[in-house]
């Protein structure tokens, strides 16, 4: 971690990063019916991608674990911002009635339904940290403070952050759109089920609905930030308490089914 700490250029790089995809700003396209919004942290990844020994080679194997071993110190002080809004938010969230505190039980949809296609696809214990959540930064902290980020835990959920991060944003932003045109739904209902915990996901959905919306986008973008910041605070204690328990035990149960015998080194 000294080591990391000391890395310089890994620091520079990472500033260089922050400053030019806050330079670029929002994007926002017009696609089809929907509008595309794309995010300062898209950029970054896709930037910090093309700069790795695969491509570009600006940084090598040693500034990537030196970054990596970074990730969990700067999940601490996301963590410690999500404190400080419980206080602040707490009247504004019991308003907003029992539907944001139950939206929380869709992690067991996510469970339910990512571990089984995962080890189908061929993943061990990568499915647990993978599919246990949305795998957003409390869950990334949550699998890192576990089982560690250098664990197969640890790689299955930097892998779905990582694709959330590129794909997610793109898809709440579009599926916003579509949603809103098909009139299944309620502006406020919508933009509530963008508050999975993630701010970049959270952002695009309320953007295009904002967009779609104008005389709502206010109270949208309530919704949208009270659902994801209780999703920020009390989903990092619905993970812990039921969804990675329920992981690991249908992670057992399919193990078995798939191997024919009890589960490697547990």
């Amino acid at each position: 971690m000294l080591e990391a700490i000391k890395n310089v250029k890994v620091h520079l790089l990472v500033l260089a990063l922050v400053v030019g995809a806050e330079f670029i700003g929002i994007l926002k396209f017009d696609v089809g019916p929907g509008k595309l919004v794309l995010l300062p942290m898209l950029y970054a990844v896709f930037l910090g991608t093309f700069l790795g020994p695969k491509f570009l080679k600006v940084v090598n194997d040693k500034d990537m674990d030196n970054a990596s071993a970074l990730v969990s110190l700067t999940l601490m002080l996301l963590m410690a911002r999500y404190g400080t809004l419980v206080g602040p938010k707490f009247f504004e969230i019991l308003k907003a009635g029992p539907a944001l505190i139950l939206q929380e039980f869709g992690n067991i949809g996510t469970l339910l339904i990512g571990i089984p296609i995962a080890m189908f696809l061929g993943l061990k214990r990568e499915a647990v940290g993978a599919a246990h959540s949305i795998a957003r930064e409390p869950n990334v902290a949550l699998i890192g403070d576990i089982y560690g980020l250098d664990s197969a835990e640890g790689r299955g959920v930097m892998g779905v952050y990582i694709c959330g991060t590129v794909f997610g944003t793109i898809f709440f932003g579009l599926a916003a759109s579509m949603l809103s045109i098909l009139n299944w739904f309620h502006p406020y209902a919508l933009a509530m089920a963008s508050g999975v915990g993630s701010a970049s996901m959270m952002t695009a959905t309320v953007g295009s609905l904002s967009a779609i919306y104008p005389e709502m986008a206010d109270k949208i973008q309530a919704f949208g930030v009270a659902s994801n910041t209780l999703s920020g605070l009390d989903g990092v204690y619905m993970s812990m308490i039921i969804a990675l328990p329920m992981s690991n035990k249908l992670y057992k149960i399919l193990y078995r089914i798939k191997f024919g015998t009890p589960q490697e080194g547990k």
